[in-house]
């Protein structure tokens, strides 16, 4: 298997998007570049009857938590204090991370600043303790003089580990062809963070581990480990194509090692997403009260946690990634990278009430009805959850969920909604 999307794997493979091929054994051959044109399945006829992806085992696996809460779970008759419940679910949560200690605030270097497409254009990176330097895009409109709410803005994941940042902007006119095409395919053609931006905000936007500039470079594991490849002519577009192959057949060894090492992906995301949050907050051009976050797929499912777990996040908004734990025991684990799963977890919050540990700061979750990583009872399922959650909270009005027609996306429309949705809250 090759590629699955914004935050998909299988085996080491990725779903990059939905367009599925056959291999020579005529099997599914999960190696997509467009998610707009999928051969697969309807997603809304996915679950077939009683079947599972680990056949007979799923009845089972399923019925571990079958028909009871999980224990922090504010859906529970016991849970009736908000800041207690949270603080429990909350001290749960962050024991099942594992999240690593990276220090402090990092020195933040700016190597670049520049005007384009109306907007004050940051080069940004800081060194964190592991790894190579952590390469950020910083965005404002021209001429800002007053503090500005600000964003968080997490790109996606589709099987691309090459690029990061770039992914969700545009620095200058000449963009890598395959940044074009990414841009097309998932996000009508649009730089969302550009986008967004203009609108009044500070955006930040940092490369995840290990995308770009935190990604794993070839010349750093053993020769064995390589497959042939090398780190030369990086930018060579078939060069890219065979490194974010091999980088989602790496993804199970990365996963192991963390997990060997006492810590969890998640966690180590949520590490290095809190140190952006930190560097934002503490800039002068914003206002650290007004702070949201974003971020589609892979983007979406950290928007998860760090609007969960930080209280700085004061909006939110979930692009394509909301669920819950059966769908990926019964139908959609394979479609998701190893990047998604915290041991333990599911016994104590369904994925969705991760989200809802913000109650009732605002969330907004943007879903696409033919998005083949999640099943649509699912998804409707998970946003019943967190509507319960939000309604026992008496803050029904700061949640909201909406479902668009297509694939796997962050449109034009639905970056509407969302640039809307942060509007409402953050420029009050």
């Amino acid at each position: 298997m090759s590629s699955l999307t914004g935050i998909a794997i299988t085996s080491g493979g990725m779903l990059n998007g939905f367009a599925s091929a056959l291999d020579d054994h005529n099997q599914p051959d999960l190696n997509f570049s467009n998610p707009n044109t999928s051969s697969m399945a309807d997603n809304k006829n996915f679950n077939e009857g009683n079947l599972s992806i680990i056949g007979q085992y799923g009845e089972w696996a399923t019925g571990l938590n079958k028909n009871k809460l999980p224990v922090f779970s504010f859906r529970r008759k016991e849970w009736s204090n908000l800041e207690a419940w949270r603080k429990a679910a909350k001290k749960s949560i962050t024991e099942r991370l594992a999240i690593p200690a990276i220090g402090g605030t990092p020195k933040v270097n700016t190597i670049k600043q520049y005007s384009y497409d109306g907007l004050h254009i940051e080069e940004l990176n800081w060194q964190l303790p592991y790894g190579r330097p952590t390469e950020a895009i910083l965005l404002k409109p021209l001429n800002a003089r007053s503090k500005l709410p600000a964003i968080l803005a997490f790109h996606d994941h589709a099987g691309n580990k090459y690029f990061g940042t770039k992914k969700i902007t545009k620095t200058s006119d000449h963009q890598h062809p395959l940044i074009v095409q990414h841009q097309k395919d998932y996000y009508e053609g649009y730089a969302w963070a550009n986008e967004i931006a203009k609108r009044g905000y500070v955006v930040l936007v940092s490369d995840a581990f290990p995308f770009a500039s935190r990604r794993v470079m070839l010349q750093d594991v053993p020769e064995y480990n390589r497959q042939g490849l090398n780190d030369n002519d990086e930018e060579n577009s078939e060069n890219i194509n065979a490194y974010n192959n091999w980088a989602g057949n790496h993804e199970h060894i990365m996963a192991k090692s963390l997990l060997s090492a006492g810590t969890t992906w998640p966690g180590v995301f949520f590490a290095e997403d809190r140190k952006a949050l930190d560097i934002l907050c503490a800039r002068e051009d914003v206002d650290a009260n007004r702070i949201g976050c974003a971020g589609l797929s892979g983007g979406g499912m950290r928007t998860v946690f760090m609007g969960g777990l930080d209280k700085r996040i004061k909006c939110t908004v979930c692009v394509g990634f909301m669920t819950t734990w059966k769908d990926f025991v019964l139908n959609k684990s394979f479609t998701h990278t190893w990047m998604t799963y915290v041991p333990l977890l599911p016994n104590e919050l369904d994925f969705p009430e991760i989200l809802g540990l913000r109650t009732p700061l605002p969330a907004l979750v943007l879903n696409d009805e033919d998005d083949f990583l999640f099943t649509l009872s699912e998804m409707k399922q998970a946003d019943k959850i967190i509507s319960e959650v939000y309604k026992k909270a008496n803050a029904a009005d700061h949640y909201q969920c909406s479902f668009y027609p297509g694939p796997h996306k962050f449109d034009a429309k639905m970056q509407a909604e969302a640039f809307g949705w942060f509007d409402r809250w953050l420029k009050v």
